[in-house]
């Protein structure tokens, strides 16, 4: 099949992709957008993971200020490269995570970065509840366990689900954006201040 300019340009408008994997991923896809677009999403995610271990020693700190000016977040984003961080999806991003950080009120960035005595906090609590309920005592473990998970998703950064976009986790945006770029991306830290907490 004969893979015309004007849909390669299309493909790479839609994607941000190079010109030749844009032409590549249409002839595998014989000449479907849509179906050339997941391709080019998974082949990014896999070089994404593939560069897990490379450093990520450039980037940007991007602030977000909500409510009249009563609570506000900043947000270390880090790539590997400062082409990359001056991009506007990189950019763009960062921006994102500040609002969410702001809105979503995450304690850590991963969940090994919440302190110990948060986590067994939480364990006992759910440990009484449990009893309280009157589970049999064999099948506690498992169920404070899932509340644990539970409580993990709502309270850390990369496991929460994106404010703007609810089907979609923070760790998954980020690998979006990773693919995007080519490069590995990493949210270093952040701080969340808010007038009387």
């Amino acid at each position: 099949m004969d893979i015309s300019a004007k849909l390669v340009k299309e493909l790479r408008d839609r994607t941000g992709a190079g010109m030749m994997d844009c032409k590549k991923a249409l002839s595998e896809t014989g000449g479907d957008v849509e179906k050339a677009i997941d391709l080019l999403r998974s082949k990014g995610a896999a070089k994404a993971a593939k560069r897990a271990d490379k450093t990520a020693n450039e980037g940007t700190i991007a602030s977000y200020i909500h409510h009249g000016g009563r609570i506000g977040a900043l947000v270390e984003l880090n790539c590997e490269t400062d082409f990359v961080a001056n991009t506007d999806d990189f950019q763009g991003l960062a921006r994102d995570l500040a609002m969410h950080v702001a809105a979503a009120e995450p304690l850590a960035v991963s969940s090994n970065e919440i302190p110990e005595d948060v986590t067994e906090r939480e364990r006992r609590v759910y440990l009484d509840q449990v009893r309280e309920e009157g589970k049999p005592e064999n099948i506690w473990d498992k169920i404070v366990d899932g509340k644990m998970q539970k409580f993990f998703k709502e309270r850390v950064l990369l496991d929460q689900k994106f404010v703007k976009n609810p089907d979609q986790s923070i760790s998954e945006l980020i690998t979006e954006v990773s693919a995007k770029t080519g490069e590995k991306i990493e949210v270093a830290r952040f701080s969340r201040f808010q007038i009387g907490a």
